[in-house]
């Protein structure tokens, strides 16, 4: 697809592109708003380089997108800021560890998970360091063989926040096989983050069936490997991407801020015979 008000440049194979030609700290037309929500659609994960934004600016550019949310857990390794939506991500000589070290999809454990996030870097680590890894929940499911997906359709796994958040925090079923409720787009949803269970199977057999969708949910041809630049930002959607945060740069810096952007549907398993049937 090409765009008119910017240039969309693809990524990799698999999802992503960097947006050029288009300033984010400047009030944006209905144009450019209405094609940055059909580039979020068509790449599910979009980069921007040399934006020195504003609290102001960066809630005013994820709002395009959907109303902002809060963290549901009780625990994070963010830190508050002056603006309630706007959470600070920041890593020096101090950290121990970093928040989404592992491939996940943010908050799955909410009964409606955020449908997105913004962040936004302006420190990065000096020479290389601090990458974020981004993949296609399209191409995982898409890469599966025809028996698997037939198995899979119709499971439901358990996603538990309380580990990773605390006490208090939810835990949700919601279908293995899950349809995108914009693009109709059928996509793999269990992260190794939070999805604990296959509901209606037993230990063995559902550590093994997880263990195996983990593994293959990461595979290198369904990624990209986002390198920073200060003043970069990352705009993904959660419904059909996962990200992983890199932590190869201790003791450096590495430093910013994120929004998250409020979901609007339950993960909804895609119509099929097995799925009529059960309701």
């Amino acid at each position: 697809m090409e765009y008119k008000t910017f240039t969309a440049k693809p990524y990799g194979p698999a999802l992503g592109a960097e947006i050029l030609d288009i300033d984010l700290t400047r009030p944006l037309s209905d144009e450019t708003t209405d094609e940055l929500k059909k580039a979020f659609l068509e790449f599910q994960v979009l980069f921007f380089r040399d934006q020195e934004i504003s609290f102001d600016d960066h809630a005013r550019v994820a709002e395009i997108f959907g109303p902002l949310g809060q963290h549901v857990g009780k625990k994070t390794i963010s830190q508050p800021t002056d603006n309630p939506a706007v959470r600070r991500f920041h890593a020096d000589e101090t950290s121990k560890k970093v928040s989404g070290d592992v491939w996940h999809s943010d908050q799955s454990c909410a009964e409606v998970p955020p449908l997105g996030s913004m962040l936004y870097i302006h420190t990065v680590p000096p020479m290389s360091g601090g990458d974020t890894l981004f993949a296609s929940m399209y191409a995982a499911y898409e890469g599966l063989s025809d028996r698997m997906k037939h198995y899979l359709d119709g499971l439901t796994a358990l996603h538990d926040g309380v580990p990773i958040f605390g006490e208090g925090t939810p835990q949700t079923e919601h279908p293995i096989v899950a349809e995108h409720p914009e693009t109709g787009r059928k996509l793999l949803f269990v992260n190794v983050a939070f999805t604990t269970k296959i509901i209606g199977l037993s230990e063995p057999e559902s550590r093994a069936i997880l263990n195996f969708l983990f593994e293959h949910c990461a595979k290198a041809e369904y990624s990209i490997r986002f390198r920073w630049q200060p003043h970069s930002i990352a705009l993904w959607d959660n419904r059909c991407a996962h990200h992983c945060a890199i932590f190869d740069y201790w003791p450096h810096v590495r430093s910013g801020y994120r929004v998250q952007i409020e979901g609007t549907n339950r993960p909804r398993a895609p119509k099929t015979a097995l799925t009529e049937q059960a309701a």
